[in-house]
């Protein structure tokens, strides 16, 4: 009798097996792996699954172009001195032995630091050192079963190729859907011409027939997640899902086999088809949202380029094209792929790489998207347009989602867990309960329950309404990152907001000098702002707009503090009075940047701050629903004005300095608030990440932070109240279409448990309530988005 390879699963032939350790292989090479994962302490690999793996293959051929530097440097997302990172797609991921061996690959060699899989989208993305070369680490992967997927054509970027797989199943469904349904009609109305009677078993078999495809082939993911679900000790909405479409095709075998009608197999093609068919407009959706198929539209990223002329102009991100010539200012993220043209700069990659070690480049060098610079402003030459899928991968790194957020679970997770065993219970009473009149009555009632109670609509009104909602929030520029923040954002219960470049705008404000300044000192006190992020500083430059920024030999910001900058000769400080050392006007507390220049103070400038239009009135709705707190690490001189425009329940922080504006948050979350952090993006990425919401306000600098939840765009800054209704009201439209599903339910339940269940009900009950859900939800979210019209 054959048995199967212990590693791979292949059928062997007694004669044909190796054995080893009281195992079958089928090849040298699965004997091989799995004494390489013993002999690496690897040996969970099967704990998992049985027969996880595939068989080897050999690299070194097939992968030889990957000893071209050219190629490798084209298929790699980053790499440097210390650390190379590149995204394989591995079709062989199928389960949890896939992700746990792939995850773990760093036993298998010390050069590979990390891997992180993505199991929906079959990937994994490696970070090794540069020792280890691409084409050595592919002929590990290779070796261990888990060969990749590379063309050439991934050099040339090109869009990937379309997953067709779940068309064909919709197409195979709607086919046996239809086709049953319309031999089905003359048994629903019980037609008694002499041709039904005489072709009837024919017309059965027929049915039968048409509907082993979609029973077999286009329900099996249905049946494949529920079976690594329960083989995990988790339920999930797949179970019933699947529970249900096995009984229905048993029901419909034994009815037809007992002469008791058609069966339902219209019913369960039909069910199939409208889940699939759910499947394909929840991925559709999100196709639309996703951030690497349509950035110019979510990533609202703006970044100085440098004219042919010498002038400078801020434009969008993805308006640069290659050769142009950008600057990048003080902790701004480097947005493209470029050549260093200034003398030297100084990289923060650890967004990229995880490691918080500066690294520094020389003219001429390459500088990868995702860095943050650090220093006076450089230029850098672009080699090629914004890839918006890298940015992406930061935005979703493992560092900035494994915390709090990454321990929330959704609304159908939540309910899944009450439905599935509740369902399954009724199943098993209504079962006890007829057995005692008759175990065939019994069978029928035990099937229509798991018939009826299918949560086909269940399962599509969370996808359906969250991926609607996240839609028109992004043509309403409002852009989340995914739609679990949906489900936060409708929860929260306190707004925390940074009073800076938040609450007041940045592109203008009434600027008082205190002091005498020279030309070339303003000169070199706009070179030393205009390198700086910071809003007091971008008001500055702006009001010096007609002097030209020069190069600095030396720039430093202390986030809270100031600016030490060296312009020429000229050694410059600006900042906090207490950090300056300058004598504090006990008359006015009026927000101030006090100057110092080589180590003479020289004045101040004080500001007359300008709040955001309409933010009385924002406050005030919000008031009424929210516990708000302004956290700045300003002076309180704005206290004063801030208290007679706002609520009187607003509570102010001031002087706060970023790990002070953490703890703050973990302080509100310890008493059990719920909080969404409004920043500026540039010094609240802590606060950010740790608030349950986190959102980036964007006017018009590169204010992306992989520490935020979404982006905000400045001009639409009073809606965020409608915004937040708007997400309650998604909670409520999912809550009101899980009540209608549960109506559906009581309905055929009724026929169900009584054993009065008909084929006929059934076709109507279940396709109509997937229709109406979708229905309902969509017509819904577009319903409650009135404020598109405000």
């Amino acid at each position: 009798m054959n048995a199967p390879c212990y590693h791979c699963g292949t059928l062997v032939s007694p004669q044909n097996t190796l054995q080893f350790d009281k195992r079958a292989f089928c090849c040298v090479g699965c004997k091989t792996i799995y004494q390489f994962f013993t002999d690496n302490h690897l040996s969970d690999y099967y704990r998992f699954d049985a027969n996880p793996g595939a068989k080897p293959s050999d690299a070194s051929i097939k992968y030889a172009f990957l000893k071209d530097q050219a190629i490798v440097s084209s298929l790699l997302e980053f790499q440097n001195e210390e650390t190379s990172i590149i995204t394989l797609h591995i079709p062989h991921i199928h389960c949890s032995s896939c992700i746990w061996i792939l995850e773990h690959l760093h036993k298998i060699s010390p050069a590979i630091l990390r891997s992180q899989v993505n199991f929906l989208k079959k990937t994994v993305r490696i970070v090794f050192q540069p020792k280890l070369s691409l084409f050595e680490l592919v002929q590990i992967i290779s070796n261990i079963g888990y060969e990749p997927r590379i063309s050439l054509e991934h050099v040339d970027a090109k869009e990937k190729p379309v997953d067709r797989n779940l068309l064909y199943r919709i197409g195979v469904a709607f086919f046996s859907f239809g086709n049953i349904m319309l031999l089905s009609f003359p048994e629903y109305f019980e037609v008694g011409e002499f041709w039904l009677e005489q072709y009837k078993s024919f017309f059965r078999w027929l049915m039968l027939g048409l509907s082993l495809p979609a029973f077999l082939y286009a329900a099996f993911p249905y049946y494949e997640s529920a079976f690594y679900a329960i083989r995990s000790k988790r339920l999930n909405m797949d179970i019933p899902i699947a529970l249900g479409i096995v009984a229905m095709f048993v029901r419909s075998i034994v009815d037809m086999y007992l002469d008791h009608g058609a069966g339902f197999f219209d019913s369960m093609c039909g069910l199939i088809f409208f889940m699939l068919l759910g499947k394909l407009f929840q991925q559709k959706t999100y196709e639309f949202l996703s951030f690497e198929r349509d950035y110019k539209s979510y990533f609202p990223i703006a970044v100085t380029r440098v004219n042919d002329d010498g002038g400078e102009a801020v434009v969008a991100v993805y308006d640069i094209n290659p050769n142009d010539i950008i600057l990048i200012r003080n902790e701004e993220l480097i947005p493209v792929d470029g050549i260093l043209l200034s003398a030297t700069a100084k990289l923060d990659y650890s967004f990229v790489t995880g490691e918080q070690k500066p690294v520094y480049k020389q003219s001429g060098d390459k500088l990868y998207a995702g860095g943050k610079f650090y220093g006076a402003t450089v230029k850098l030459r672009v080699s090629q347009r914004i890839s918006n899928s890298y940015l992406t991968q930061l935005w979703a790194n493992e560092a900035f989602t494994k915390n709090k957020r990454a321990a929330y679970s959704t609304i159908t997770d939540r309910i899944s867990r009450y439905f599935t065993p509740a369902l399954l219970g009724l199943a098993a009473i209504s079962f006890i309960f007829w057995s005692f009149t008759s175990l065939q009555m019994a069978f029928q009632v035990l099937t229509a329950v798991l018939i009826v109670a299918c949560p086909c609509a269940l399962a599509l009104t969370a996808p359906f309404t969250l991926g609607n909602v996240l839609r028109i929030l992004g043509s309403q520029k409002l852009y989340l990152k995914n739609a679990a923040v949906i489900e936060q954002l409708a929860a929260v219960n306190t707004l925390v907001f940074d009073k800076t470049g938040t609450l007041t705008t940045t592109s203008s404000s009434a600027l008082s000098w205190k002091g005498s300044f020279t030309e070339d000192e303003l000169v070199a006190i706009k070179s030393a702002v205009y390198a700086s992020n910071h809003p007091l500083s971008r008001l500055i430059s702006n009001e010096l707009l007609g002097l030209k920024a020069e190069d600095l030999s030396d720039f430093k910001e202390f986030p809270g503090k100031g600016i030490e900058a060296k312009h020429g000769n000229t050694n410059m400080r600006l900042g906090s009075a207490t950090w300056i050392g300058a004598a504090v006007d006990t008359t006015t507390h009026a927000t101030a940047v006090h100057i110092e220049i080589d180590g003479i103070y020289k004045g101040s400038i004080t500001f007359s701050t300008l709040y955001r239009k309409h933010l009385p009135e924002l406050f005030h709705k919000l008031a009424n629903d929210y516990q708000i707190v302004v956290l700045s690490g300003d002076n309180s001189s704005e206290k004063a004005t801030l208290a007679s425009i706002l609520p009187a329940s607003v509570s102010y922080h001031f002087n706060q300095k970023p790990e002070q504006k953490l703890n703050f948050i973990k302080k509100l979350q310890d008493e059990g608030k719920t909080v969404l952090m409004m920043g500026d993006g540039l010094n609240d990425a802590g606060a950010l990440m740790q608030s349950n919401v986190g959102l980036a306000l964007a006017e018009d600098v590169n204010v992306f932070s992989p520490a935020c939840d979404g982006i905000i765009d400045a001009t639409v800054f009073e809606k965020l109240q409608a915004y937040l209704k708007y997400s309650k009201n998604a909670m409520r439209i999912i809550y009101g279409s899980f009540t209608i599903s549960v109506l559906y339910n009581i309905v055929g339940l009724s026929f169900a448990l009584s054993g009065t269940l008909s084929p006929l009900v059934a076709a109507i009950i279940m396709p109509l309530s997937t229709v109406t859900i979708i229905s309902f939800v969509t017509i819904m979210s577009n319903v409650f988005a009135r404020f598109k019209s405000k």
